[in-house]
């Protein structure tokens, strides 16, 4: 473990022959707020930091632009997360062997029947892209988008361990999230807001560990705005204002703070367990300024408000959602992700992805549109797709089980081809088959996206080099404008 030593400090006695109290960083804190009860809360959150060693050369700010490894094809990223599973045989995958062997004996399984989609697909645009009726809106958009229909993961076929995989590349061990790779990689082009935001966050699987920074500093974790069960109406970050002290209090409390730090840093000492928490104080005294601004929407047109169907009742909530996206990107956020968790169709597959669909739909091609429409798109990379896929056959004759041997995401924007479809599975949907892509794969793809080579991007911890796609990832250059 990382320790630190402390250079004895001598005073000469007061007049009453009492030493005078040396006030530390620690000390300070202690006496911000009454009966030191600030102090109980920055010990949890130092606790979390997770004794960090932070690299010299972020010593300075943490968040401040980087330089990527090359020329990076896209800026920012937006990931539309579907955690539970969307059926990627009923939306992307159109399989006619499946359909017409409806109601058989599965293949690996004769107890469990064959489940052919019941809904229609079309190919779409130019570049002929199977969608299915449910997607009616996103349908439009085909031309736009790189379909990875040969995605598959050794992860347990479990939302608590794939959902986490997904965004840190282990199912088992905690390990920071993308997004907070991504921060790490690039720092944030406004320093007055976050640099990795989830607006939403799946928190009932996998808790908290897809959206945190683990081992890297505390102030590339996410900043979660609300859960996925509170509707985003109530996800109030009005309070982020501290209406107590005045501005100028807080700066000059933050300003004696960091002077106090500074000195330490020019003894060559550094606790590991503070930095990145005083940093993260930093960046909350400045979003005083800039996060309502930024999420009031009521500065929006009427028109965009009805693109995105706010105002409807099935679409409001992730409509509201993707607004706030776009509204991040446009402010200089590096990495946003959006959550719809309503998934899971292990029964009333039929009604159930037409809910998902219908809530999704609209809001989805409208963040499409409105970043196109802005300049926003040719260097946004839009990632959409779920933990991992359904199966072809199931117990139930209304329902998909998990699948992790073959499903389908989507890319859009900056970077990757348009009206592209890479990899397939086979004939039933079930094994990816060609372009086969694991999660590795995808987050060794998207770095690269960014300008940031996956080998080189690492981090030392615990003796070793840490990186988000461990000893393995492929960069599928394919897929690539």
């Amino acid at each position: 473990m990382h320790t630190i030593s402390h250079t004895p400090v001598s005073h000469s006695p007061r007049c009453d022959g009492v030493m005078p109290r040396v006030c530390t960083r620690r000390d300070l804190l202690k006496t911000l707020t009454t009966a030191g009860f600030g102090y109980l809360a920055f010990a949890g959150l130092a606790t979390q930091a997770a004794k960090t060693v932070v690299e010299p050369s972020l010593k300075k700010s943490l968040l401040l632009p980087r330089q990527p490894h090359f020329k990076p094809r896209a800026s920012r990223v937006i990931f539309l997360g579907m955690e539970g599973a969307p059926s990627h045989l009923d939306l992307f995958d159109y399989k006619p062997k499946l359909i017409a062997d409806d109601g058989k004996p599965g293949r690996d399984n004769e107890e469990r029947a064959v489940i052919g989609s019941p809904f229609q697909f079309k190919q779409h645009g130019q570049s002929g892209a199977w969608v299915s009726e449910l997607f009616p809106n996103i349908a439009k958009k085909a031309d736009e988008l790189t379909f990875l229909k040969g995605m598959f993961t050794k992860a347990p076929a479990l939302h608590p361990q794939a959902w986490p995989a997904l965004h840190t590349g282990s199912p088992v061990f905690v390990r920071p999230s993308m997004g907070s790779w991504v921060l790490y990689g690039l720092g944030t082009v406004n320093q007055n807001l976050p640099g990795f935001i989830s607006i939403k966050p799946a928190l009932a699987i996998g808790g908290g560990q897809p959206y945190e920074s683990a081992f890297l500093p505390s102030v590339f974790s996410a900043t979660r705005i609300g859960d996925s069960k509170t509707p985003i109406q109530k996800c109030d970050v009005s309070n982020i204002a501290n209406r107590a002290p005045t501005a100028h209090s807080q700066r000059a409390q933050l300003d004696f703070i960091q002077a106090q730090n500074q000195d330490l840093l020019k003894t060559g000492q550094l606790d590991p367990q503070v930095e990145g928490v005083i940093e993260s104080y930093e960046l909350a005294f400045k979003m005083q300024g800039e996060v309502p601004d930024v999420t009031d929407i009521s500065k929006e047109s009427r028109a965009t408000l009805e693109s995105y169907g706010i105002g409807q009742e099935e679409t409001d909530d992730f409509g509201r959602q993707c607004l706030l996206a776009r509204r991040f990107a446009e402010a200089g956020v590096r990495f946003i992700e959006v959550c719809y968790d309503d998934w899971d169709h292990h029964g009333q597959l039929v009604s159930g992805l037409k809910k998902s669909c219908r809530a999704t739909d609209q809001p989805v091609a409208a963040l499409l549109t409105d970043l196109k429409e802005r300049g926003l798109l040719e260097d946004t990379l839009v990632l959409w797709g779920g933990e991992f896929g359904r199966t072809s056959d199931s117990p139930k004759p209304d329902g998909r089980d998990h699948s992790t041997k073959g499903w389908t995401m989507w890319m859009a924007g900056g970077g990757v081809k348009k009206g592209f479809t890479y990899g397939a599975t086979d004939d039933y949907g079930i094994d990816a088959v060609e372009g086969r892509m694991d999660y590795h794969d995808l987050h060794a793809t998207l770095l690269h996206i960014l300008g940031l080579d996956h080998e080189k991007l690492t981090y030392r911890y615990g003796g070793r080099d840490f990186r988000l796609t461990d000893v393995s990832g492929e960069v599928h250059k394919s897929i690539l404008a």
